[in-house]
């Protein structure tokens, strides 16, 4: 994953603008996309260094499939780097969300 950062103690004036003007548009670098595992699968792995263990993730379906699926899936656990989603077992293979990561 690619995404524009400052070092710890900030950044030359034109880093910095770059950055708070993305900010403003709404592009805060914290979204990605993930597909459910199917063939039976009851869980899937969602590695993202941006999240740890008091993030909340937020998914939005990007298919049917993934729209019946929503009220069934939560975060079973998290660490830092990566969360692990409980959904029931299915043999969909298009269950597909977008996701943001918040903390």
């Amino acid at each position: 994953m690619t995404y524009r950062t400052l070092p710890p103690m900030g950044g030359d004036q034109r880093a910095v603008a770059e950055v708070v003007r993305n900010i403003m548009d709404g592009k805060t670098n914290n979204t990605g996309e993930i597909t459910l595992s199917a063939g039976g699968a009851t869980t899937t792995t969602l590695n993202d260094e941006r999240i740890g263990y008091g993030s909340a993730i937020i998914f939005t379906p990007l298919t049917v499939n993934a729209a019946g699926f929503v009220g069934s899936m939560y975060i079973s656990a998290r660490n830092k780097g990566s969360a692990v989603i409980a959904h029931p077992s299915n043999t969909l293979s298009d269950r597909k969300f977008s996701y943001v990561v918040v903390g």
